[in-house]
């Protein structure tokens, strides 16, 4: 893990998209003169689960992981974190440990702002306490509907759910593949089933037409077809 100084939080663009836009210009004058920028390799951690956080992430550019290991050692993806997100909010308001692990699926570009200023702001600025609270209570729907669509849906279901929500959210390249490039068992790790089974869906997905594979990278061909399955039509 790299570190270095880099622009200043006033300036920023990306805190326009999470909860430091509630903070006042000298309230980020302040976090700007403590925070330090971090380069994640792909692969690496940014946390893990037990870890004591004493500050929180600022994703710049490139895109995350977020995972729980269950007591059977399984791994289970609860979310992708991109850019503008802020991991490790909850820090901010308990001294609990982190429950998540979270890997660079990329290389990455983060900034570290230690809980302190954070705290500072959270006692004078019901704005910013109201945007930390908002972000928090859309991770846990976020998680809710997880638990809802394991138990309502079924693996083909999923699997279809998570390409279109790349395909949504990270877009495609020059040749229509999928920008984020996810391994078959992260993929798994998201849907909740074994990698084997993801492999099995997926094949039956090309087979039928509705995707392309080169290598990890995937093409979605119909994604109308995805569509339907998902919404049970």
């Amino acid at each position: 893990m790299e570190e270095y100084q880099d622009e200043r939080c006033e300036n920023c663009i990306i805190r326009q998209l999470n909860s430091l836009k509630a903070l006042s210009k000298e309230e980020l004058k302040k976090i700007s003169d403590s925070k330090v920028t971090k380069t994640i390799k792909k692969g690496d951690a940014i946390f893990t689960e037990g870890e004591r956080l004493n500050g929180v992430f600022c994703v710049r550019n490139g895109v995350s992981k977020l995972s729980k290991m269950s007591d059977n050692g399984k791994d289970t993806i609860v979310k992708i974190a991109a850019k503008g997100e802020v991991l490790g909010q909850r820090s901010v308001i308990t001294d609990e440990k982190t429950n998540l692990s979270a890997v660079a699926l990329n290389n990455m570009d983060l900034c570290y702002i230690p809980k302190k200023h954070l705290t500072d702001s959270l006692n004078i600025n019901p704005l910013f306490t109201k945007a930390i609270l908002v972000h928090m209570a859309s991770d846990l729907k976020f998680a809710d509907n997880i638990i809802v669509n394991m138990a309502q849906k079924n693996v083909r279901q999923r699997v279809a759910e998570v390409l279109t929500y790349l395909y949504d959210n990270f877009g495609v390249d020059s040749e229509d593949y999928i920008t984020l490039t996810l391994t078959r068992e992260d993929i798994a790790n998201v849907v909740g089933t074994a990698k084997e089974a993801c492999i099995r869906t997926l094949t039956s997905f090309r087979k039928e037409g509705w995707i392309s594979t080169k290598g990890k990278r995937i093409k979605l061909n119909d994604k109308a077809a995805l569509q339907k399955l998902i919404d049970g039509i």
